[in-house]
């Protein structure tokens, strides 16, 4: 618990000073195909930008909006700015200008940070800004304004409970939530899931497809491996199967991680990207941000040879806070509890659940956000004393292991019987004509629930009347005549958030001539 910090603490001399005081200074900290950086080099950088933002007019606990590309510009505006009293929001930078318009009137950020690719986006968004002062372009004035800077900084005043940064919600539904992270926060995901539950140590190379503006992907690729001493590889692009063996190959990483829908396009790609694929520096893969099917664990262990360990984690709890184990591993299960947090499922009411039953998982840990910033109502339907509803459907048996059965809206009540989507998914998913689905509820003329499917196929085969029968009997064997989807459509692409979650509120928008309900 944070209760075991000093009073006055900053995560950025947690993280990255005392990984250089160790004597890492010298440790290669961040590579990509540009070139590479020390950690003592990162620390300069981090100083000098903390620096910068003085001159820059932003002090403690002034935002600073992140839209940048990853890289060795990312760490040292992130930890720079910590350091420095500054709360930074990174933020995807896979957006529109309206999006980041939302981001900058919403966070109220002084300082803009973005990489120049971005710029125009930014430059749109940032008109009639009432908060912000300065527009930062990495390649060009945030270099200006760091090598004009003092390399040494001493650190905000500040204390474990103070804000450190924030996270917006992907946004499923209505516009995004900035969730409020603290000081002691990263600490506390470092201490129980990075060395606990991976054994992260300073020998291991990491690299990660989900980005550094997700908080799966911040931890993964930043502060777990800084915090470490370890190597962290960063791609500014967009991950694309033959990039991401390419630099599988190149960085040899020893712990890589994706989400199901990479581990699924890698697994699609042709024959060729896979020729010179080189996994054997891999000791273990991580999944998380949507379930992932036991189908693809077993498919991606037969062509790799490696374990994958699939989690659920979330923006409001900084990551991974239920887990597989590299020594226990359960195809379809989320795992087990994280040391150090507590899960539970429990009924509209808040009553525990007995084991197998469907229920709303709610989460106890010290990562847990502070709170949803100027969302007071939606923050007190969120956390509840030291829980938070995670807005997940779980199951967990009588050993503790979980079980994803969707998101909340998306269950389906069909028969009266509550039917996951996910199991069926899965079921779907196990068709090797199959690349990925997702299923929806529609009201069928009588207006009772029944399941529709939407499906994506493997590359190289075409829809066929006999693929749907053949799907259909492929199902009955599988699942109980209720859960077999009433219909069956076709698509080239499922509509995701930029984390890779199914959008299935879209689908059922699609069929708006037939009302859908979850």
């Amino acid at each position: 618990m944070s209760s075991g910090l000093p009073d006055r603490f900053n995560a950025a001399v947690d993280i990255l000073d005392a990984t250089v005081e160790r004597g890492n200074g010298d440790k290669t900290a961040i590579r990509t195909t540009a070139g590479e950086w020390s950690y003592a080099e990162i620390q300069r950088q981090a100083n000098r930008w903390g620096n910068a933002l003085k001159e820059l007019g932003a002090g403690v606990e002034d935002r600073i909006l992140m839209a940048l590309l990853d890289g060795p510009e990312f760490a040292a505006t992130f930890f720079g700015s910590i350091k420095a009293g500054s709360v930074p929001i990174p933020v995807n930078t896979n957006l529109k200008p309206e999006d980041y318009a939302y981001y900058l009137a919403d966070s109220r950020a002084k300082v803009a940070v973005v990489s120049e690719a971005l710029l125009p986006a930014l430059q749109e968004a940032a008109r009639g800004q009432r908060h912000l002062k300065q527009l930062v372009v990495a390649e060009s004035t945030w270099r200006e304004a760091v090598d004009a800077a003092s390399p040494d900084l001493d650190p905000a005043d500040t204390g474990r409970d103070d804000m450190c940064f924030w996270l917006y919600t992907s946004g499923t539904t209505g516009r995004p939530k900035a969730a409020v992270h603290l000081q002691h926060d990263m600490r506390f995901c470092i201490d129980h899931y990075a060395g606990p539950v991976l054994g992260l140590t300073a020998e291991d190379t990491t690299f990660s497809v989900a980005k550094l503006y997700f908080a799966y992907g911040l931890g993964n690729a930043l502060y777990f491996p800084f915090a470490a001493g370890a190597t962290t590889v960063l791609l500014s692009g967009a991950p694309a199967p033959p990039t991401v063996i390419d630099h599988v190959r190149h960085f040899r990483p020893t712990i890589y991680y994706g989400v199901p829908t990479s581990y699924a396009a890698l697994l699609a790609a042709e024959p060729e990207v896979w020729a010179n694929a080189d996994f054997s520096s891999v000791r273990i893969c991580v999944s998380a941000g949507e379930p992932l099917s036991g189908s693809l664990l077993e498919r991606w262990k037969a062509r790799t040879g490696t374990d994958i360990l699939d989690g659920i984690g979330s923006t409001e709890c900084a990551h991974i806070f239920i887990s597989n184990r590299v020594d226990d591993i359960l195809p379809d299960c989320s795992g087990k509890v994280v040391d150090g947090y507590r899960a539970k499922v429990v009924d509209e009411e808040g009553a525990e659940l007995p084991p197998g039953e469907v229920g709303n998982l709610m989460v106890s840990g010290d990562s847990i956000c502070a709170f949803y910033w100027n969302q007071h109502e939606r923050t007190k339907l969120a956390i509840q004393g030291e829980w938070i509803n995670t807005g997940d459907k779980y199951t967990v048996d009588a050993d503790g292991y979980f079980r994803y059965q969707g998101r909340t809206d998306d269950m389906l009540k069909v028969s009266g019987i509550w039917v996951s989507p996910v199991e069926v998914e899965a079921a779907i998913n196990a068709h090797d004509a199959v690349l990925e689905s997702a299923v929806v509820g529609v009201l069928d003329e009588n207006r009772l629930v029944r399941p529709e499917a939407y499906v994506v196929l493997q590359p190289g085969r075409a829809r066929a009347v006999e693929l749907e029968v053949e799907l259909r009997e492929f199902l009955r064997e599988r699942l109980a005549h209720y859960k077999c989807p009433r219909d069956f459509h076709f698509v080239e692409t499922l509509p995701k958030t930029a984390t890779g979650k199914i959008q299935r509120y879209q689908l059922r928008d699609a069929s708006a001539a037939k009302p859908v309900i979850a």
